[in-house]
């Protein structure tokens, strides 16, 4: 069973930039069968907003990190509160947990640099990351780095992961998520683009739209099927963008 049962999200209509999210609006109520799940749906969809406001209430930094990090000091998330956080109700199973880590991809660079701040003062502390900082190995490099090396055990929610890894880091990856949470000491909400991941098998995977928050299944979102339309037949959708 995952550590997250339930999230559940009133409807908004309190004139915030929030009730103009068609997704989360109307607010939604998600059971989470799987110790891995997905938030698709289009850029602006709503599914990072309600992954922020997740990270919000377990204490997890909104700029990367888990709850002894450095809590949103700093960079663009100083003083900033998730205004989701305070309407979200969450359901845990058996209890809460406090345990886990949150990364967005766009911030990923911040965390690092915070990284090699805080080695300045303790070396000791770059070993949690593969034994160097995370500035000096290639973007893939650092994110399975981080994956590795700071995943055991705990909620985990992430903002796009694929965004550094080539297709075949991405299946590595995979590996990992399959390693932990098949151990049942990991958890992962993941909201991703990424028509790879999605197949991981029997994930929960939610679809963000205009019609709200519905479950699907990989084969019925357009990640998958634009994907591999695009790739049966290339030179078609290549012809039709490129024509004049």
């Amino acid at each position: 069973m995952p550590f997250l049962s339930e999230i559940s999200l009133p409807a908004i209509q309190d004139g915030s930039y929030l009730q103009q999210i068609p997704s989360i609006n109307k607010g939604l109520q998600l059971r989470l069968k799987s110790n891995v799940t997905f938030f698709v749906g289009e850029n602006g969809s709503g599914k990072s907003t309600l992954l922020e406001g997740l990270a919000a209430y377990c204490g997890f930094s909104l700029n990367g990190g888990n709850r002894n990090h450095n809590q949103n000091i700093g960079h663009r998330f100083q003083g900033y509160e998730s205004p989701l956080t305070s309407r979200l109700t969450l359901s845990w199973t058996p209890r809460r947990i406090n345990n886990g880590f949150f990364m967005r991809a766009e911030n990923f660079f911040n965390f690092a640099s915070y990284i090699d701040e805080l080695a300045k003062d303790d070396g000791r502390i770059l070993a949690a990351y593969g034994g160097r900082s995370l500035h000096e190995q290639s973007h893939g490099e650092s994110f399975l780095s981080l994956f590795n090396n700071q995943f055991d055990a705990g909620l985990y929610l992430l903002d796009e992961p694929e965004a550094a890894l080539s297709p075949a880091r991405i299946l590595a990856f995979m590996a990992i998520i399959n390693e932990l949470e098949q151990s049942g000491r990991a958890q992962f909400i993941i909201a991703t683009h990424s028509p790879m991941l999605i197949c991981y098998p029997e994930a929960d995977i939610y679809q963000f739209d205009e019609k709200g928050v519905t479950k699907t299944t990989y084969e019925q979102t357009e990640h998958f099927s634009l994907s591999k339309s695009f790739l049966d037949n290339p030179k078609l959708y290549l012809r039709h963008l490129m024509s004049n």
